[in-house]
């Protein structure tokens, strides 16, 4: 692919039935220690993307873009697998190196694979031609930034071990898979739950694929979180030790693991304790961190906070993964930019806390000591009554889990399944005695020595091979569905995937959605209906407020309202301006100490405008004094003449005038005035003339002998590199 260019979604959905993956397994990140960017040394690092966006401010930086030692996980629920592409290379280039594909609602309920690629609601459905189509892009997104990316989804539900030979055969490298969550979310029976997980772990540990369980559901759906801190632990106990009896190496064994609560509440003297008692109890595993939804509104600001606050654990407590869950969940709305503000956000936060556990060290003991060793006392007591009721079933049975008290407080109100209920249950047989499958990774006992298999050999090959070894026994199926499926979608928006014809997007290719920022001076009723109106005054259709936020109840509420229009913007008749040619700090830096020069500086005419040119000018604001150059400001409304005769009372090289009045073309007056005087006083050959301000263009100073004009938005590096440029220029004629 070419940097330039949009991807193809069309060529990577060609040929799509003869695509092989080219790995299978999880890829965890090339740390380098001790690695240097532009005379920083760094401790806690990764290997350097081949192709990236750096953050806003690596522009006073060189431009580097130093990523963390963490794996950064994106997560992407539009619904349509072939926009989520373009997101996934977005969310690449900006440091993610996990995909989570967020399945599609309701999906745990379907009891067999999905086929073809229908549209979905509340995510994406999961199926062999989503998969692969997207597994084939990452793997060109993957070689575009120079690491590879692990593609993840979801093993749960009554088709788990159908799911989890998916997963296998197309090249999934990381997925969710907790029985516990079937049981106590999805009211899957428990038995068929445990059984249908021991088969998946089984296939996942033969494709290496990393398990992350779903512990963190708990406390995202208790009334308190904080409180099943006990809990947690004793769910995520269950899940590595099934998941270990069951086959699946400890190295590949994640926890999910989220802060309990969030502020307003104590956010660190609640989180930070869980979060060492968690890391004492599982050290031999994994660990994922990801923000608690359950406290997550439609503030970005809000989102933001509690994110970079949970970073600050994660890398206190050794997280291998960050997770960066968004606004979206507070929105329902899946929005590219989102994901890749959280990017960000995770790679600016551990960035920036690099070395952190060579700065500070948690303490071990006060109240830190008193808090984890409560916390591990209370899980072990949960443990044990656990145990002493029968075991795991019997204790769902009566409510012990998702309990609103802090064990051992009980308040009753915790999520009961029976042994004999829930979907699936009665569909669990016991095997014949001389029960035989022959495929590979299949868990249980297989009756192997009949067959006179030699040991270490996989049942399979008495079939040469099933669809693990032999993918022409992998049944591809395109499209089922003649009117949702992906060919239908894309046609309707063919004229925007070349890039030629451009709308704005939120979530799909074209559709139109834009976001509305607006403060109102009344209160929040007020505030909300005349948003509405004002987006339907505006003509945007499917109006909807997305955020509200009280700024005083009664002065004023900010108002977010997204709304979608009709227009079409055709790239070809768009007027660009001109790129600025900017040099380095170094290279300008370099040229003024070998050829120091003084400039003249001052707001001309009328105009007593002056912030804007004190910003060019001041070291403070990154003016051009911080590269040696001497400037002498002579203030606001200053005549023409005064500019001039000023240069040439201290031999200026330069003249830099700020006009803003245009009002009766006053601006380009007052340029043309001073090229004018210069020329009258036999200097202007040797003057380097600028102009700058609001009104000004570069034609429009062009058009008055001006030597440079500059707009709204130029910082003193683009003053600075005309002047080099320009003086350089003179250098050679005079030669």
């Amino acid at each position: 692919m070419k940097p330039n260019e949009m991807i193809d979604i069309n060529n990577i959905l060609n040929d799509l039935e003869h695509y092989v993956p080219r790995r299978q397994g999880w890829t965890w990140r090339v740390p380098m220690p001790n690695i240097e960017m532009n005379g920083y040394v760094y401790q806690d690092l990764s290997q350097p993307l081949a192709n990236s966006v750096p953050l806003p401010a690596a522009k006073y930086f060189n431009g580097i873009d130093p990523q963390p030692k963490q794996v950064i996980t994106t997560e992407i629920a539009s619904g349509r697998f072939e926009d989520d592409i373009r997101r996934m290379r977005m969310a690449a280039w900006h440091g993610a190196d996990h995909i989570m594909v967020i399945r599609t609602a309701g999906q745990s309920h379907f009891d067999s694979l999905i086929e073809g690629t229908p549209q979905g609601i509340g995510g994406v459905p999961i199926s062999r031609k989503q998969i692969r189509a997207q597994r084939k892009a990452l793997d060109m997104i993957e070689d575009e930034v120079g690491r590879p990316i692990n593609y993840h989804s979801y093993v749960s539900g009554v088709a788990g071990p159908e799911i989890a030979v998916l997963f296998a055969e197309e090249g999934v490298n990381g997925a969710h898979q907790d029985p516990q969550y079937n049981v106590l979310y999805r009211n899957i029976n428990m038995v068929r739950s445990f059984i249908d997980a021991a088969e998946s772990k089984k296939i996942m540990n033969h494709a290496k694929i990393l398990q992350i369980d779903g512990a963190h559901n708990a406390n995202a759906t208790a009334k308190e979180a904080w409180k099943v801190m006990p809990e947690l632990l004793v769910q995520h106990a269950i899940n590595c030790a099934f998941s270990e009896y069951a086959g699946i190496q400890a190295d590949h064994i994640a926890l999910s693991t989220v802060p309990p609560t969030a502020a307003p509440a104590p956010d660190l003297k609640i989180n930070l304790p869980y979060a060492v008692a968690l890391r004492d109890f599982f050290d031999r595993y994994k660990m994922r961190a990801q923000m608690n939804t359950k406290y997550m509104e439609s503030s970005t600001r809000e989102a933001t906070v509690t994110h970079v606050m949970n970073m600050m654990i994660s890398k206190l407590t050794s997280a291998d993964i960050q997770s960066t869950i968004t606004p979206d969940e507070g929105r329902n709305v899946p929005w590219h930019m989102y994901n890749v503000e959280a990017c960000d956000t995770a790679k600016q936060a551990l960035v920036g806390m690099d070395s952190l556990s060579e700065l500070v060290t948690i303490r071990t003991d006060g109240y830190m000591y008193d808090k984890v060793r409560e916390i591990k006392e209370r899980a072990i007591l949960f443990f044990e009554e656990l145990l002493e009721q029968g075991g795991y079933f019997q204790a769902v049975e009566k409510g012990f889990f998702i309990d609103s008290g802090i064990y051992p407080q009980r308040n009753g109100d915790g999520i009961v399944r029976k042994i004999n209920g829930g979907i699936g249950h009665g569909t669990i047989y016991e095997r014949d005695h001389d029960y035989f499958a022959p495929v590979t990774a299949h868990f249980g006992n297989n009756n192997t020595i009949q067959y006179n298999i030699k040991e270490g050999q996989s049942p399979s090959v008495l079939i040469g091979g099933c669809s693990f070894e032999d993918r022409s026994k992998i049944q591809y199926i395109d499209e089922l569905d003649m009117e949702d499926n992906v060919n239908v979608r894309m046609e309707l928006t063919q004229k925007y995937r070349t890039g030629d014809i451009i709308k704005p997007e939120v979530e799909w290719l074209g559709d139109g959605t834009l976001v509305v920022d607006i403060t109102l001076p009344t209160d929040v009723r007020h505030a909300e209906a005349a948003a509405l109106e004002i987006g339907a005054k505006m003509n945007l259709k499917n109006v909807e407020i997305i955020h509200r936020e009280i700024l005083h109840p009664a002065e004023a509420t900010r108002i977010q309202l997204k709304g979608q229009f009709d227009f079409d913007i055709d790239v070809k008749n768009l007027k660009l301006s001109k790129i600025p040619d900017t040099l380095s700090d170094a290279e300008i830096s370099d040229f003024f100490k070998d050829h120091p020069i003084k400039i003249v500086a001052g707001t001309i005419g009328e105009d007593e405008h002056s912030v804007g040119l004190r910003e060019i000018i001041d070291i403070k604001h990154g003016g051009i004094e911080k590269y040696g150059i001497m400037a002498e400001y002579l203030g606001t409304s200053v005549p023409p003449a005064k500019l001039v005769d000023a240069a040439i009372e201290i031999n200026a090289k330069a003249i830099l005038m700020s006009t803003i009045i245009s009002h009766d073309e006053i601006h380009y007056r007052n340029m043309k005035k001073v090229v004018d005087y210069a020329i009258e006083k036999g200097v202007r050959n040797r003057l380097i003339i600028i102009a700058g301000g609001t009104q000004v263009t570069p034609d429009i100073a062009s058009a008055q002998g001006v030597d440079a004009g500059f707009g709204r938005g130029t910082k003193g590096r683009d003053v600075a590199s005309f002047l080099v440029k320009r003086m350089k220029e003179m250098m050679i004629h005079e030669n």
